[in-house]
């Protein structure tokens, strides 16, 4: 105390704001750190053992590009679940599913259009039993999604009779979606990684700027308060789980371009791990309430980049396994670091 017997004030700096900032901006560079290390990887071996050989050729990155289609636009459906707060395991069965939907339909005659459209209601139809089952048996989504993964497989071996099904007339338009430009052409890069791109940038702003994005978040950081808010949350995960199958949808009609217009019921196998990788290397939380679009894209260009450079290296499949494992591991363990320090 003073002469007056009063407490003098003490200045505290003012470092829950900065200690924020610090928070927010690693958020946002932690993706390209993670994709700039795993391509000084590569180009540190290219120096030292193949010298001879260029990592960071055009055909690579286009093949890389051609690759980050797939994950990269499941992770935007994943990313929005994960924000939400649940899991889908089942998108590597979805993909499966509706490619061979695609191939099957298009193979039975019907018009190229009706069979696309046909196959986005398939996987937004397969998210929305995921939702119903977790809203209306109150069962969490890795229970449900791990149910529903099986079930989606199986149900495409049924429609395929357990083997690949190819259609080789398929239209221009859709069979090329993956195909590189012929070189010179303003376009650069496949059909598809546009798509994508522009697919992230709705999202994006859905999430960002729209009522139902501010849901989803609120949904994830803590649904109790969410639903005491007024916010119907059984119909915000309908539309969230929907939304990420229909996402589904797109990358199965991308894995029957990458197959060589075929429906196989063995693909995406695994898939669905490394979309939860990209989107938690991205700066999602599995504790829900975090995510973006931008470093899911990156955390999705950045496990493509590995599998490339791991092929590139001569890395055996076994060992890149490891790897994405690994990495899985890595990404969750510093995601529940991060969530502890908060709390």
């Amino acid at each position: 105390m003073n002469e007056s017997g009063k407490t003098p004030e003490i200045a505290v700096p003012e470092t829950r704001g900065v200690r924020r900032t610090i928070e927010m901006t690693w958020t946002i560079l932690a993706p390209f750190v993670g994709l700039g290390v795993v391509v000084c990887i590569f180009l540190i071996y290219e120096a030292y053992a193949r010298p001879d050989s260029t990592f960071l050729s055009s055909g690579r990155m286009t093949l890389i590009a051609k690759q980050t289609t797939i994950v990269g636009v499941g992770a935007l459906g994943m990313t929005m679940i994960i924000i939400s707060g649940g899991i889908d395991l089942s998108a590597g069965s979805l993909l499966a599913l509706t490619a061979v939907v695609l191939a099957v339909s298009l193979k039975a005659g019907l018009d190229p259009v009706l069979c696309v459209l046909l196959v986005l209601a398939s996987g937004a139809f397969c998210g929305l039993i995921n939702a119903l089952l977790i809203t209306g048996l109150g069962l969490v989504p890795f229970i449900v999604t791990l149910g529903t993964m099986l079930a989606f497989r199986g149900a495409a071996e049924i429609i395929s009779n357990n083997k690949k099904v190819a259609f080789n007339d398929a239209p221009a338009w859709l069979a090329t979606l993956l195909r590189p430009p012929p070189p010179g052409s303003y376009q650069l890069v496949c059909t598809g990684v546009w798509i994508v791109l522009a697919l992230a940038l709705v999202v994006a702003i859905t999430l960002r700027w729209s009522v139902f994005g501010r849901y989803v978040f609120a949904l994830g950081s803590n649904e109790a308060t969410a639903r005491l808010c007024g916010i119907n949350v059984p119909r915000v995960k309908l539309a969230v789980y929907s939304l990420g199958g229909l996402f589904m949808a797109v990358a199965g009609i991308f894995s029957f371009n990458n197959l060589g217009r075929q429906g196989s019921p063995t693909t995406g196998v695994g898939l669905e791990l490394e979309i939860i990788a990209a989107v938690v290397i991205g700066g999602g939380s599995l504790n829900g309430g975090r995510g973006s679009i931008l470093g899911s894209l990156l955390g999705a260009l950045t496990m493509t980049t590995l599998d490339s450079g791991c092929s590139y290296a001569g890395v055996s499949n076994a060992i890149q396994k490891v790897l994405v494992g690994a990495i899985i591991i890595l990404a969750v363990a510093v995601d529940q670091f991060v969530h502890r320090r908060k709390t």
